[in-house]
């Protein structure tokens, strides 16, 4: 009871943060600027603002971290879309993405998958969404930014290609099939979510037996 109370607390409380937060961008763009997605030119708004509110509150109101919350607003200009199991550093992530489309992927995924900040900040950076795009027609790409992936044949639990940069293999690269079993046993958390969804981990070498020849 006492950790179900704890996690109540944090997750009320994230919620509050990234509702203020939205408020806040809401009241940059709609009084401080007019209503219109930037301010003009030589205003230096959200410099004076982030002045201002750091003299006043402290930590949080820097330049960057108001942009981020005037970008929330504009990109979720209706409030209640809001998800309270995504964290204001989830948000900041997602903010940073100019694409609709490409956006409301990660943000799916990070609610379906539960993706920490740091699985966020990795699929991005491994472009999980263009991979997955790639050979999408038009309304295959809106489905997969509107539902996420979703797992409906053998085919989708695999991805093509792999991307295994946490394993920081230096160029030229000749590894033995070995060397890089090694690596992947080494990095084996990374590994495991690059393959996707559904994979464990039963053994470093593992006998399997499918029509009695054994593997």
């Amino acid at each position: 009871m006492y950790e179900q109370g704890r996690q109540k607390v944090f997750q009320y409380a994230n919620h509050t943060l990234v509702e203020t937060n939205w408020w806040t961008g809401h009241y940059i763009v709609e009084f401080e600027q007019q209503g219109n997605a930037k301010a003009k030119y030589g205003k230096a708004i959200l410099e004076n603002l982030a002045k201002d509110l750091s003299i006043k509150y402290g930590k949080g109101f820097s330049r960057s971290n108001l942009n981020y919350m005037r970008n929330l607003y504009l990109f979720y200009p209706i409030c209640e879309t809001l998800s309270h199991k995504l964290s204001w550093s989830h948000y900041c992530e997602l903010v940073k993405i100019s694409d609709v489309l490409e956006r409301g992927f990660y943000e799916k995924q990070c609610l379906k998958e539960s993706w920490s900040l740091a699985e966020l900040k990795r699929q991005k950076k491994t472009a999980l969404f263009l991979r997955l795009a790639a050979g999408k027609d038009k309304e295959g790409i809106l489905k997969l930014a509107q539902e996420g992936q979703q797992i409906a044949s053998p085919e989708d639990l695999m991805r093509e290609p792999y991307i295994f940069e946490f394993l920081k293999i230096p160029e030229p690269y000749h590894l033995s099939e070995k060397d890089l079993e090694t690596r992947l046993i080494d990095n084996l958390q990374p590994f495991l979510l690059e393959l996707g969804k559904g994979f464990a981990y039963v053994g470093r070498q593992y006998r399997i037996t499918i029509n009695n020849e054994h593997y």
